[in-house]
This record gives C-alpha cells, structure tokens and sequence, in this order.
C-alpha cells in the first residue's frame, strides 16, 4: 500500500481534485468583486460621487472596451439610474454576489464530501480485499475485532480530510490572499465584523439540524453493520475460500459500502446546505446594512462615518488563516493514524488477486491425482504437525485417514483444503500447485467440510447453498427510478473502486450442485438432508414458524384442509383424546380459560393488557355473562394457591415453567395484594386490584394446573360468553383478537397450531413426540412435506449460526459439502459433535450419496471410528505426524453394497 496518504489521496482523485481547484480559482472572482463593491455604493450614491445635482443619473452596467486602432467600443450604455435608484441596483448586485459566493461554498464543500466519501469506499474496500487475501498464518494471530475496528473507525478521518487535502489550502489561502490584497489596494479595511443574525439562525437552523442527527445515527448504525459483517468475513475465512465465495463477499461488501455512501453523501449535502442558509442569513446583515442604512445617510439620518465603520468590521481576515492552521494539525494527524492502517494491512504474501478473479464460466473438472509431496506442516509455534509426507488420492479413489487428533491426519486434511500452506513440500493437482490454481477452479471441484465450523447470518438455506455462490449469473432488469439508482450505483462503485457485481443478480450456480435451476434445486437440498438427518430438525423449525396466509394462500387452504385428515388419522389410530379440538359450542379443556373465553388468540399483547386495565368492554361483558365474580373468586383461589405453593422456591426452579399466568417475580406482589384485599367484599376492592386478580384467571388449564377451579358450569358460562366477546368488540379493539374458525387458516398461529386446531392432550406423556410424527407423516402423504420444509430453510440462523445446536451446524456444514458437485471431497471429522453412532449412520449415509450412480469422485475422510474404513479403498494411518502406513482395504465389491450400507 502507497505510505503516504496525500500520494495515495492525489493518485486516485487527480482529475478532481484539479476540477475543484479550477473551481476555487473562478470562485476567487466574485469573492473580489463583493469587496470592490461596497467602495463603488459609498463613494457613488451615498456620498454623491459623480452625481453633480439632485436630478443628476449614472449609467448601471454599461458595457464598453477600450481596444487599439479603434479606440473606445461601446457595446451598451446601461441603465440612466438616480442616487436612490443607483443605491438600490448596488445593493441588490451586492445581494446577488453574496448568493453566487455561497453557491460557490456550497458546491465545493458538497463536492469536498462526495470526493472523501468516494475514497474512503475505496480504502476501506481495499482493506477487505486484502484481509480476503491474507495468508491464512496471519488470520491466526490477529483478532478479527481489531481488524473490523480499523475499517470501520480508523480510517473515517481519511474521507472527511481527503477532499479537503488540497482544496482546503488553496480556498484559504486564496480568500485571505484576496482580502489582504483588497486592503492593500483600498487602505480602509481595518477590523472585522462582530454582528451576527441571531432571531431567524436560532429558529430555523436548529430545526434543520435534526436531520442531520437522524443521518448521523443511520451512519453510525449502518458502520455498526459493516463491522459486524467484516467480523464474519474474518471468522469464516477458510469457509469463503474452501467454496470460491470471494467474489461474492466482495459483493456484499461493495452493496453496503454503497449504503453507507448514500447515507454519509446525504448528510453531506444536507449539512452543507444548512451551512450556505446560515452564512446566506449572515450575509444578509451587509444587504440591509447597505440599502436601509444608506438610505437613512441620504435623509441625514445617519452619518456616513458610522456607516463605513460598521461595513468596514465586517469582513474577518483571520478567520482563513486559523482554518489553515487546523487544516495542518489535521493532516498530521490523519497521516499518523493512515500509517498505522498501512503497516497492520501490509502483510506478505498475500494472495494474488489473479486466484480470486470472478470466473463466470463452469469450473474445468480436476483430472489429475490430488497430492501431498514431501509435505511438511507447521502449527504456530512453528511445530511440525505433518512431517514429509508423500500422499496421493487418485481420482475416483476413496481414502481413510487414522491416527486420533494427534496423528497428523486433521492437519493434512486442512493443507488440502488450502486452510492451511506448507512450511516444505507442495501439494499438487496433477503436476500444478494447488495454489497457483485459481480458486474458481480449486475452490468449487474440491469441497471441504471439518467439525470447526462458521455459519453466516441468514436463513439456513441461504447457508445451506453458499457454496454456490461464486459469481452474478442473471442480468437484473430495473424500471423506473430503481434503473436510474442503479446507473448511478455504477457509476459510484467504478470512481471508488469497488467492483461493480449486482448483489441482487442470482448467484447460485445450479450446474454446480446438478440442477438445472431453482426448479429441480430443492430435490438436490431434500436429497442433502435426508443424507445428514437434518430434515427432521428443519421441519420441526418450519411447523414452529409462522407465516402470513395472504401471501401464501394456496398452502394456507391445503394446511386447512388438513385438519379433517388428521383427524381421521387419529381416529383410524384410536388416538382421538391425543388432541382436543376446538369446537365453537363446546370448551376445550386443554386450552386457557381466555382462549375459551375469546375461542381465539390475543395478537397484541399489549394493547390486550391496556384494555384488560382502562376498556370498559372487558368488564361490561364479564358482568352481563355474570362472570366478573366469579373469576375474581377464581383468581382469588389461583393466587392463594401459587403463592403458598411457590414462595419459597427460587427463581429458576422448573416448577416455574409450569406457571402460564404468574412469573416468579411476580409472586411477592401478588402476596402483598392478597394480604391488601382478604376478607373485603369486590365492590370495596378497586378496579385496579380487582383487574390484576382477574387477569390470573386467563392463563388457567384445568388439567394442567389441577386446583380444581373449573366446573362444568362455569364451562358452559364461558362457552354462552363467547359470542358477546366476538358479536360486540368495539372498532377500537379489531385486530386485537383472532378468532377460531375451523376453514380458515390463523395467522398468528404457527403451523402445527394450524394443523393441529385445537390442543395437545396432557393424558399421554409422549403426546407431542406422537402428534409431531403423524403430522409428519400426513405431510408426506399430502405432498405438503416439500412446502412445509420450504419455510425450515427461511429460519435464521443468527449470529455464527448460533441458533442452531452444535450438532446441527456440522450436519448443515456436511450438506453443504455434499450438494456441491465436485471431484474431490475431503471431510476433516465433520461430525464430531454428534454421538457415534449418528456420526457412523450419516458417514455411511453420506459414502453411499457420493458413490451412488455414475458419478465416482474421491473421498478423503478423516474418521473418528476406524471400524468405518471399511468402506474405503484405501487406509492412510498416521502416527505423530507422519504416515505409518497405506495399504489398501481387503473387502467385497463395494458399489453393489453402498445402499446396503447407507440404510
């Protein structure tokens, strides 16, 4: 990287930076002319200069050249104007100039901006390209936190100083060049101004600042994201370059570069416009100064010396001379910090850039024997963890490598997914080194997969299938305003730098995972996880998962449907207490008594809780249904029993979690309102206590809870209520409540509470493990099991994919793997999370998918159960670093047993 910082700035901004010095050079002329001109309004009209009487006039703008061998041109005599009438076309020139002058301020600071903002893009893109390239040795050592700090904080001086790099002294100094020069010329500037507009700036710029603290907020939130992304670029580095992912990183990068550049661009203008109607306000002091004041010097009213003084105070001439003061300290300490970015990021070698070129076409097919040659692998420390090692994996050839987690196997299983480089030795692809290999080529014909795994934020499908992603494949059509955005997008990425992929284009390379398009795709991601047993766990997150029925209405009509199907399974099972239905006429015992108040769910909780507490609706109903006694006395009842049976355990015990209308905090106040309203009748306790006792009444399952409370009575009173709740809620209160009704799909349900209508019974122990396998079994009998895992794939995964298990992250690790189409797989123990024996059903599972049909890639294997290698050609067996031996695998023909040994 370039050492110096106003170098690398005037590199890469030279043609602007030269436009914009043009630009202050012929802002340097009306900045002159509004000084000359306050001496021509009064020494002209204000003390008669060239006016001789009282009816006396004086050309205005006339136009004439003196011009050899023909003398004296006159090309417009100009306007015959009087002292008043000369007075008032001064002022308004002198009006005109102040405005031409802060247009000229603000297109040079807006440009000033654009240009920092332009090339703090490039640096901090740079800094990403170049942390995509460092050698994977460095990656250890350094902390991703501090990397991502450095892009993100460290080099925000650069923007804000680059346009001022050169601009910055030439305004200055040419505007106290010109003013020094005018007082030289005209011997009466002797002072500054010290007057001030303050009624109108204090009203109308505070306004319109607000809006540059809401801009200034979105910027700090959008840098807050890129450093978050950037942490993930760091962290899943051998991910990115074991899948040829690069280019799309870069692309990612470049589309929220490309915000944070809308946003800061945005505040730029709009800062700069407040400070051009601030100095526009200041300026309009002269205006008034010169027309009112000099009218007043015309009636006698005002003497002219006063007058002078005060215009005369107003211009500041040390002003541009400390701005260049601080330009200076700005400059040194914005080259000391740039210096400090260049020495952290000037790692050697880096990677060439021509391995991680963008590669639109289909990856050639790898026909030559993956090799270690006299390998040899350091840790850290600088330990050999491999030792001249000599391998070969043919193509077509499946390998096992033993030897426990100190033989050497893992490490050499990471030398050939490149997450490692050799300290000697060469690994090879034929008779190339695997890295002179573009990763275009290396980076999609050999997957790797390893238990230590890096999950990206986004839906699991989205992780599922980033292996890929490695380059645009669709042109995007934009209409309308959005192609106007994205033309100016381009235009923007190619000045900073950036590469211009469309993040919004279709990255996924079908061929690559043997589908012909997003049609036939999602039988390849069935196949995959059937293969790593990850299809249940996707189910199970998708049946969990809510969804909108108006953007879905087909599947919302085919989930409805379902209930009558399910209820004829459970019937065809004599299993029909394992659900209790919800019927209109009649209440369902496993569920809440305010489900069966309501026979819906509460969408918004809290305005439900706001009406419970002010809505007189509520309390009305209760009433008329006769009610409102009644569950005060059931709340009353409720309370007693929870605190006299909860109290005294702690805060985490699991008894809690049986509590559906009392939180453990809760219950040292609901003993403090016990102790305020025994004994006294309801119409003495207030309507805010009477409320909080009644709310316990609307979390209560009768054989759940088991106090006794319910009665088929007050079932049957809660049943006959429903409708005064559905006929009679106010318009204020729609939206509040969704209503059962057997044909039509809730959206504020999940879908196997969609499916399902009703409740799980709490008769049977093993209820939800029973119902969640015969829904599971209904869905793939309907044909809904595709669509239903479809909404699994869109869970999100979080941060590191932390909200999936340990175990689900290496079986969506391996599918990853697996669903691309490669020519060598090399799995460093991919499943070590999970217990042995769904390590060796998945590993057998997995063998039998890659050697299934007419494709035959090779295998190399790194297993933790030895008793696998079985299936395998060959037995590579380390010990200490070293390879002890390779022999070949004494066994029957294995093609004809693979199925056999997947099931």
């Amino acid at each position: 990287m370039e050492p110096r910082l106003s170098r690398y700035i005037w590199t890469h901004t030279r043609k602007q930076q030269l436009w914009i010095l043009l630009v202050v050079a012929l802002s340097m002329v009306p900045y002159f002319l509004s000084f000359d001109l306050p001496k021509q309004i009064v020494n002209g009209p204000i003390q008669g200069a060239g006016f001789d009487g009282p009816e006396a006039t004086q050309p205005f703008l006339p136009i004439s050249f003196d011009l050899p061998f023909f003398g004296e041109v006159n090309l417009f005599s100009g306007f015959d104007l009087g002292r008043e009438g000369m007075l008032l076309a001064l002022s308004l020139v002198f009006l005109l100039l102040v405005i031409i002058n802060g247009l000229f301020k603000f297109y040079i600071n807006t440009y000033k901006g654009r240009l920092g903002e332009r090339l703090l893009r490039r640096i901090r893109f740079e800094l990403v390209d170049r942390v995509l390239r460092f050698p994977p040795g460095y990656l250890k050592r350094v902390k991703p936190a501090e990397i991502s700090t450095m892009i993100k904080d460290e080099v925000e001086p650069m923007g804000g100083f680059t346009g001022d790099a050169f601009v910055q002294p030439a305004l200055l100094g040419g505007q106290a060049l010109t003013a020094l020069i005018f007082i030289l010329l005209q011997s009466f500037w002797l002072g500054i101004i010290a007057a001030s507009i303050v009624a109108v700036q204090a009203v109308i710029i505070p306004r319109m600042r607000r809006r540059l603290l809401v801009l200034g907020r979105e910027r700090q939130l959008t840098a807050r994201e890129l450093s978050g992304r950037v942490s993930e670029i760091v962290d899943g580095i051998g991910t990115i370059r074991a899948h040829d992912t690069s280019n799309f990183e870069r692309a990612d990068i470049a589309a929220r570069l490309g915000r944070i550049f809308k946003i800061r661009y945005d505040l730029y203008q709009w800062k700069f416009l407040v400070k051009f109607l601030n100095n526009f306000l200041a300026q309009v002091t002269p205006f008034l100064f010169y027309s009112i004041g000099g009218y007043f010097a015309l009636q006698g009213r005002l003497d002219i010396g006063q007058l002078v003084a005060v215009i005369g105070a107003y211009k500041d001439l040390p002003g541009p001379l400390k701005e260049l003061i601080d330009w200076d300290q700005a400059r040194q300490d914005v080259q000391v910090k740039y210096a400090q970015v260049v020495e952290q990021f000037s790692v050697e070698p880096l990677i060439d850039p021509k391995v991680q070129a963008i590669s639109l076409d289909p990856a050639t097919p790898l026909t030559g024997a993956l090799a270690a040659v006299n390998l040899s692998v350091a840790d850290d420390g600088g330990s050999k963890v491999v030792e001249h090692v000599s391998l070969q994996v043919q193509p077509g050839e499946t390998v096992a490598v033993t030897g426990g987690t100190s033989g050497g196997g893992e490490a050499l299983a990471e030398a050939f997914g490149r997450l490692t480089w050799p300290a000697t030795g060469r690994i090879l692809i034929g008779d190339v080194d695997i890295h002179e290999l573009p990763e275009s080529v290396v980076g999609r014909r050999i997957s790797y997969a390893s238990s230590d795994v890096f999950a990206f934020q986004g839906s699991l499908g989205d992780n599922l299938l980033y292996g890929l992603k490695h380059a645009p494949l669709t042109e995007v059509v934009y209409e309308g305003d959005r192609e106007a955005q994205r033309r100016w997008e381009l235009v923007e990425a190619k000045l900073a730098g950036n590469p211009h992929y469309d993040l919004n284009s279709d990255w996924i390379d079908y061929p690559a995972a043997g589908a012909t398009g997003p049609d036939d795709l999602f039988a390849k991601i069935r196949a995959v996880l059937d293969v790593v047993l990850l299809s249940n766990d996707v189910l199970a997150l998708a049946v969990r998962s809510t969804i909108d029925p108006t953007e879905h209405e087909a599947f919302a009509g085919e989930i409805v449907a379902m209930r009558s199907a399910l209820r004829q399974r459970l019937e065809a099972e004599k299993l029909s207490d394992l659900v209790v239905f919800f019927e209109p006429g009649s209440y369902n015992v496993e569920a809440t008594v305010g489900e069966n108040l309501l026979f819906g769910t509460v969408t918004d909780s809290n305005r439900w809780e706001k009406a419970l507490e002010d809505h007189p609706f509520f309390k009305t109903v209760l009433k008329r249904a006769g009610l409102h006694e009644t569950f005060y006395e059931m709340g009353l009842e409720i309370a007693e029993n929870v605190v006299e049976l909860f109290r005294d355990l702690p805060p985490d015990h699991p008894f809690f979690q049986q509590l559906t209308f009392m939180t453990a905090e809760e219950i040292p106040a609901y003993e403090a309102l016990l102790q305020k309203v025994r004994g006294k009748p309801l119409e003495e306790v207030s309507e805010d206590d009477a409320i909080r006792i009644i709310r316990l009444c609307f979390g209560y399952i009768e054989p759940r809870h088991r106090f006794g409370l319910l009665t088929d009575d007050l079932m049957q009173k809660i049943v006959e209520a429903r409708r005064e709740f559905s006929d009679g809620l106010p318009a204020d209160l729609v939206g509040i409540i969704e209503h059962y009704q057997p044909d039509r799909y809730m959206a504020s349900a999940t879908i196997l509470d969609n499916v399902l209508f009703g409740r799980i019974g709490h008769k049977h122990t093993d209820g939800s493990e029973r119902i969640r396998a015969i829904v599971r079994d209904l869905f793939e009998s309907l044909g809904l099991y595709n669509k239903v895992l479809v909404f699994g794939l869109d869970f999100d995964v979080g941060a590191g994919g932390k909200r999936l298990t340990s175990g689900q992250r290496q079986k969506l690790n391996l599918a990853r793997a697996l669903i691309r189409v490669s020519d060598f797989y090399v799995f460093n123990q991919p499943l070590l999370a999970l217990d042995q024996r769904t390590q060796d059903q998945i590993t057998r599972k997995a063998f039998a998918f890659l050697r299934d049909g007419e494709r035959k890639p090779a295998i190399l294997w790194v297993l933790a159960n030895q008793d696998l290698a079985e299936l395998f050609d060959r037995v590579a067996h380390f010990e200490n670093g070293r390879l002890a031996h390779d022999e070949p695998v004494e066994t029957h023909s294995r093609d004809s047993d693979y199925k056999e040994l997947a099931s």
